[in-house]
């Protein structure tokens, strides 16, 4: 037997459950009681992938999930009697193969790649929330407790403790929260990890998102990863810091002749994160809320530069970074938390990789804020912006043929279709702003 599969047994655990996400990082599980284990690990659990969202046809439906056993955590909150363990899994086809419309094994697959061309990729994302409280018409505001701002420390504020119950609740599962802290908006949280492998960080985000919402949950609140929930706050990014090493450890990214300390092949990789950004929105972006942040002529990272002096650039060095080798890295500014991890982490490092590939060459670095330009003056300097619409991400999304060798040629029309409907629904729907605008006007 296997040791995980003893350890699991002698902590008293009686049920287990086997976690994965669909192809938009929404978090799907199968229980089973601790004596299927070993049979899950060694032939898998039968589910059916039909009625997961983007997952299989109905001809197809047959699928099984074996779980990556180094995931193992048991879960805080249940009495002996219900101990209970989780664990990620990997999805496979009924002939042994791993199912190729899985956002984990999409991840897997370039990571692989990368390790055949001598690269580790880590990443470390910054993921931002808000906290609500329910109102009595079923509504919801800012809890009347929470008065704080960007790093602000009040003793009025609840959320400080909600804080430090969810880093404490991440050293259940293995996982080192480095920083949390209070964000820009009212009711607004960060959550920072430490900088890690993609695959294991991707595991730790859906796990985040789980724990900071049941923690809300229990204390009568909602946790939102909305990326715009409120007209006219700040809205939740979830920027990704991400560099390369070699395999044997040694930073890619660092060079002490540059003035940023950035390698050639640094810059080559930033130079394809530049040159596929818009293609990749649908990934980074992928709802017709998050077009609602990153809205041009605001405070938002839509202008397709770098730099490491200013906050308005889509790729940022950070300046911090500079002091130690393994601490060079790009961030990526403009994904947010609605976003699939797997599927996010596995299209950046594409696109890096596609830089380097082809030795891409990198722009000149924007030092001054582009915040206050105006399109003709962006236009002058060959600053592009990001697609402002979820309909324009997905028609570029088809168009990349970068993200269809990433995806392949199903999963990417399947993500496409459902997002082109989302995008269409929406443009059918009658928001509150339009009943307030109209109804009694025209």
């Amino acid at each position: 037997m296997n040791d995980t599969i003893k350890k699991a047994m002698s902590d008293g655990v009686v049920f287990v459950e086997l976690e994965f996400t669909d192809i938009f990082g929404v978090l799907k599980s199968i229980e089973i009681p601790i004596e299927n284990l070993a049979v899950a690990a060694d032939k898998g659990i039968w589910f059916d992938g039909s009625s997961i969202r983007g997952f299989a046809r109905t001809k197809e439906s047959d699928m099984y999930l074996k779980p990556e056993l180094d995931t193992y955590a048991v879960l805080p909150g249940d009495d002996d009697s219900r101990k209970t363990a989780r664990f990620m899994c990997e999805v496979y086809t009924p002939d042994g193969n791993l199912f190729s419309g899985d956002p984990r094994a999409v991840l897997k697959k370039i990571i692989a790649e990368a390790r055949d061309m001598g690269y580790l990729f880590n990443v470390g994302p910054e993921v931002e929330f808000y906290l609500f409280k329910k109102t009595e018409n079923g509504g919801f505001t800012t809890p009347e407790f929470d008065t704080g701002s960007y790093f602000d420390s009040s003793a009025k504020d609840i959320g400080s403790d909600i804080r430090k119950e969810i880093m404490q609740a991440l050293k259940v599962f293995g996982i080192d929260s480095e920083r949390a802290h209070h964000e820009v908006g009212v009711g607004q949280h960060e959550v920072g990890f430490r900088y890690g492998d993609a695959l294991s960080t991707a595991d730790n985000v859906v796990i985040l998102k789980k724990i900071i919402k049941s923690i809300a949950h229990k204390r009568g609140l909602i946790a939102s990863f909305m990326p715009k929930p409120i007209y006219g706050k700040a809205g939740n990014g979830m920027h990704v810091h991400c560099s390369l090493f070699g395999t044997d450890g040694t930073p890619a990214f660092y060079d002490a002749e540059d003035p940023n300390r950035l390698s050639p092949l640094a810059k080559n990789f930033i130079a394809g994160l530049l040159a596929n950004i818009k293609g990749m929105c649908a990934l980074t972006n992928p709802t017709v809320n998050s077009y609602k942040r990153l809205v041009s002529g605001y405070e938002a990272p839509v202008y397709i530069c770098w730099g490491s002096k200013n906050r308005s650039s889509l790729v940022r060095i950070p300046h911090f970074a500079k002091e130690r080798e393994s601490s060079i890295r790009a961030e990526l500014r403009c994904p947010d938390p609605s976003a699939s991890p797997y599927l996010l982490f596995a299209a950046i490092l594409k696109a890096g990789l596609d830089g380097i590939k082809n030795r891409m060459e990198l722009a000149p670095e924007m030092e001054d804020s582009v915040y206050e330009k105006t399109d003709s003056e962006l236009k002058a300097m060959g600053i592009d912006i990001l697609p402002q619409t979820l309909e324009e991400a997905v028609l570029l999304f088809r168009k990349s043929d970068l993200m269809r060798d990433l995806l392949g040629e199903d999963l990417t029309t399947k993500y496409a279709n459902t997002k082109e409907l989302e995008s269409q629904e929406f443009k059918s729907a009658v928001t509150d702003w339009e009943i307030d605008r109209y109804l009694d006007k025209c």
